[in-house]
């Protein structure tokens, strides 16, 4: 059951939720669940080529044009609970620090989510270590929201919640073994009107585009519901663990 469930979306960068999971999210808005988006940068120095070639493009000039992108994106998706860290990228690890830790650590024990949604931790995005590095810190840090000796004033520790990985740019070069398959046809049109936004990023439109149209496809050959047309893919942090077989 989607209704009521509690997800924390972590994307590097602006539009990252928005290519590898936008459709899950606005499935999961329509549906009653409780979703928080926190993106930890903007990506100007990495991600916003098209923005830089603008003239008298500013660094400034730029975060802005990135942050009126996602924020639009966000409202088409339906998503009411976004915040942006505005963290330098390329690289971001050094970034990570002790502050920001802490900081995810209570937003995760905040939010106390069924469902974390970031990048891909089990292969490796070879065109763009901010990826990597993001989701190795999410990991750790859900991690210590588990762990009863980290302390956050006045918040409890959380449960083991499910982590699932984005499905990368390049896909195969990156290793990406899809664990699970999302069916997000009844809200494509949504991610498609939201993916319009980042035109600092336009090639990545038909990418996706295409990959949802790929993992339609795969979706009704595994399910046999031929009603599925548009997925999106997602690798499992962790093992199903239950009674059955499932």
């Amino acid at each position: 059951m989607i209704k009521d469930k509690k997800v924390l979306v972590v994307s590097a960068h602006a539009a990252d939720y928005v290519w590898r999971s936008g459709g899950t999210i606005a499935k999961y808005i329509k549906h009653g669940a409780d979703v928080h988006v926190v993106v930890l940068s903007f990506g100007i120095r990495g991600e916003s080529a098209a923005q830089w070639k603008k003239e008298g493009a500013t660094y400034e000039s730029v975060r802005e044009n990135r942050l009126e992108e996602t924020t639009k994106a966000a409202e088409i998706l339906g998503i009411k609970n976004i915040e942006f860290w505005d963290l330098p990228d390329y690289p971001m690890a050094p970034y990570l620090t002790e502050e920001i830790r802490d900081r995810l650590i209570r937003k995760i024990r905040t939010v106390r989510p069924d469902i974390i949604l970031t990048h891909d931790r089990n292969g490796k995005d070879i065109l763009n270590p901010d990826h990597n590095a993001v989701a190795e810190f999410v990991f750790e840090c859900s991690i210590q929201a588990n762990s009863r000796g980290v302390i956050t004033e006045g918040l409890a520790t959380t449960k083991q919640m499910r982590l699932f990985g984005f499905e990368p740019h390049q896909t195969e070069l990156s290793q990406f073994v899809p664990g699970e398959l999302i069916d997000i046809t009844e809200v494509y049109e949504q991610k498609v009107q939201a993916m319009q936004c980042f035109q600092a990023q336009h090639h990545l439109i038909q990418y996706y585009t295409e990959r949802a149209n790929l993992r339609g496809n795969h979706l009704r050959r595994i399910s046999g519901n031929q009603s599925y047309k548009y997925g999106e893919s997602f690798s499992n942090f962790f093992p199903v663990a239950g009674e059955e077989l499932v």
